[in-house]
């Protein structure tokens, strides 16, 4: 046994590093939802003690760890607590970050079932529990990915898979070198990671057929030009700014009699779906082909976590095929057939541990609470003078402004310096905006009325 080896088990048997780590792992749980959101300068500023060349001997676990958590720790945004509303960044519920601390250790690859027998169950169940929770067509497949961006990907990916068959053009054999022209429409106000899927598979961003979209960000379904079966229609649930759902049920009408392919970017809106007090909001959804969503979002699991969802399995199968002599195939679920990837880590144990803790009517009221949260947010902004709401709150972001760009960028850098809430910027219309998004379990009433006076104590110090 080499000396290294021989360390490491005595680490195993010792158990000494794990107790470690979980002290500090409460001692973090502990303070993360009280402390300022945004590190300190001092704490930015010990990141420097990282830098060093690789040692050349080892280094006990003990001192290792203990590097990680006085310096790490101190350094990490609070997206965990209740104040941080940038970038649509999601809590994590605690069943599942001790899930996925569980699955940590069984560090599972569910590529294939007989890789993983428990990841590709868990996976199976969850794709049925998806089905029934957004009422989609009972034949859907669920892939689970790192999130939305690759989600979006292999929707998209299956649509492209899909239209060329059609046309007599196998892509995976052929490749796109003179093969048949694929349309691509969607709203101007499109997420960034559905154009980089377009850039990605080659459809290019140059030939997407714009639409025009109204003051919340929506696609204007008059606009929507002549489709046909070589299109990709993409569509929003839940702009990344205003949070607006496209008219997925009068538009995937129009386009289902042309037989286009219909895909809906729902990051974080299509949990909408999934609350009695909201679905009205995704109604029609079901008529599409793909969905893309989080779980890292509005779910609030631990990161990563996104699913694609497709109503045509052969098409999503097809697409992300791969093959191998060494490959050992099962009767059933091989996870590798839904996804890019084969080596992946099994982020279903966390995904299916929250839908199993919380079920259809907790699921239901903690999106309703954020929800509330956002419009109570809204309404006591809308309170302090310089500062107004440019948009319809139907789910959980919020637009703010203040009098000019200038004055609002100003305000912007005080709250993010004043460290109580957390919040980036954006580009509304031509104007520049404050982006507020409500989306950890954790965010309570009194969260909002003291991040909403750390706006005020902003504008004050600048007037």
């Amino acid at each position: 046994m080499s000396k290294i080896q021989d360390a490491m088990f005595q680490d195993i048997r010792n158990k000494d590093i794990f107790e470690q780590t979980q002290r500090y792992a409460f001692e973090y749980l502990e303070s993360v939802f009280d402390r300022n959101v945004y590190p300190t300068e001092a704490a930015m500023h010990d990141l420097s003690k990282f830098d060093e060349a690789l040692p050349i001997t080892s280094t006990k676990a003990e001192k290792v760890l203990k590097q990680l958590n006085q310096y790490g720790s101190p350094a990490t945004t609070a997206t965990l607590g209740g104040r941080y509303f940038g970038f649509v960044t999601g809590s994590a519920v605690p069943i599942g970050l001790a899930a996925k601390n569980l699955g940590t250790f069984w560090d599972q690859s569910p590529a294939l079932n007989v890789i993983s027998p428990v990841g590709s169950k868990l996976e199976s169940v969850v794709e049925k529990w998806f089905i029934d929770l957004f009422n989609l067509p009972k034949h859907t497949s669920a892939g689970f990915v790192s999130g939305t961006s690759a989600a979006n990907l292999c929707g998209l990916a299956a649509a492209r898979y899909r239209i060329l068959q059609k046309n007599d053009w196998d892509i995976n054999e052929k490749g796109l070198r003179n093969a048949p022209q694929i349309r691509v429409v969607t709203g101007k106000q499109a997420h960034s990671t559905v154009l980089k899927a377009i850039a990605v598979l080659g459809l290019g961003k140059e030939n997407i057929e714009w639409v025009d979209v109204d003051n919340q960000g929506r696609i204007i379904p008059e606009l929507i030009p002549d489709l046909d079966e070589n299109t990709i229609l993409i569509l929003q649930a839940g702009n990344v700014n205003s949070g607006a759902f496209d008219d997925f049920d009068g538009i995937c009408e129009k386009a289902k009699k042309s037989n286009s392919w219909i895909h809906i970017d729902g990051a974080f809106g299509l949990w909408a779906g999934a609350v009695e007090a909201l679905k009205h909001l995704t109604k029609g959804m079901e008529k599409a082909n793909s969905w893309a969503v989080d779980g890292h979002k509005t779910l609030n699991t631990p990161y990563d976590s996104g699913i694609i969802l497709c109503a045509d399995k052969e098409a999503i199968t097809s697409a992300l095929h791969m093959s191998g002599s060494y490959i050992i195939e099962s009767t059933e679920r091989d996870g590798m057939f839904f996804t890019p990837e084969m080596s992946r880590r099994a982020r279903i144990i966390e995904l299916w541990a929250i839908m199993r803790y919380l079920g259809k009517n907790g699921i239901d009221e903690m999106i309703l609470t954020m929800h509330k949260r956002a419009k109570q947010f809204a309404n006591e902004i809308n309170q302090i003078p310089g500062f107004s709401v440019e948009n319809d709150v139907v789910f959980n972001q919020v637009i703010v402004k203040c009098n000019s760009d200038k004055l609002t960028e100003k305000v912007l850098s005080n709250i993010q310096m004043l460290r109580e809430c957390w919040l980036g910027g954006s580009m509304w219309f031509g104007k520049k905006v404050m982006r507020v998004s409500v989306c950890s379990w954790a965010t309570t009433e009194n969260d909002i009325s003291k991040s909403v006076k750390s706006f005020e104590k902003a504008l004050a110090l600048i007037e």
